[in-house]
């Protein structure tokens, strides 16, 4: 599941593209930070008290939902400020370091996988600290790793979209497909 596209690997890859890799580092190092959270909170219980509140799963559903249209929004340019030309520099999606943690808190997949993670193999046995470490230990690696690879992606396709409208409508792909992943979102 971490190496599907889904919002982490949408925004990684559209933000090299438009930013370079350097400028997306933090990104993809954000992803691992915030899923060790997620996995924490979700196997002290608070993934259970969610699943189990409607109100408060509408909350987390619609908050991620309501994040994705924003960034989605901002990849097509129809917010900012709107200029003669498009740009390799131009004023698209920018993820920061804490955003992309708290963007874990409201991801639907994120939380599907780490509830099920958690079920499955965290609360099944003894030594839930050290089955929760390993667990958490694989998939920061494997966020952090599909992150990457989605970025190296974005970037060796950067000067190949500096022409023309290529970067214009490459922005929008990607913007669709955060707005399909927020409309899968809605029918969980």
């Amino acid at each position: 599941m971490s190496f599907s596209p889904g919002p982490n690997t949408t925004l990684s890859t559209a933000m090299a593209a438009n930013h370079g890799l350097r400028s997306t580092l933090p990104f993809c190092l954000a992803v691992p930070v915030g899923w060790a959270l997620l996995m924490l909170v979700c196997s002290l219980g608070l993934g259970a008290i969610i699943q189990q509140a409607p109100a408060l799963r509408w909350a987390v559903k619609a908050t991620g939902i309501a994040y994705m249209l924003w960034l989605a929004l901002k990849l097509t340019g129809l917010l900012g400020q709107r200029t003669a030309s498009y740009k390799l520099d131009a004023q698209v999606v920018k993820v920061h370091f804490v955003q992309g943690v708290a963007l874990q808190l409201v991801n639907i997949k994120a939380w599907m996988l780490a509830l099920t993670l958690v079920a499955g193999w965290v609360a099944t046995g003894p030594n839930r600290a050290a089955r929760l470490f390993i667990v958490g230990l694989t998939m920061m690696s494997f966020a952090f790793t599909s992150n990457l690879s989605y970025a190296l992606l974005g970037a060796l396709l950067r000067q190949w979209l500096a022409h023309g409208m290529r970067l214009l409508w490459f922005n929008r792909a990607m913007a669709s497909v955060l707005l399909a992943t927020a409309l899968w979102m809605l029918k969980q």
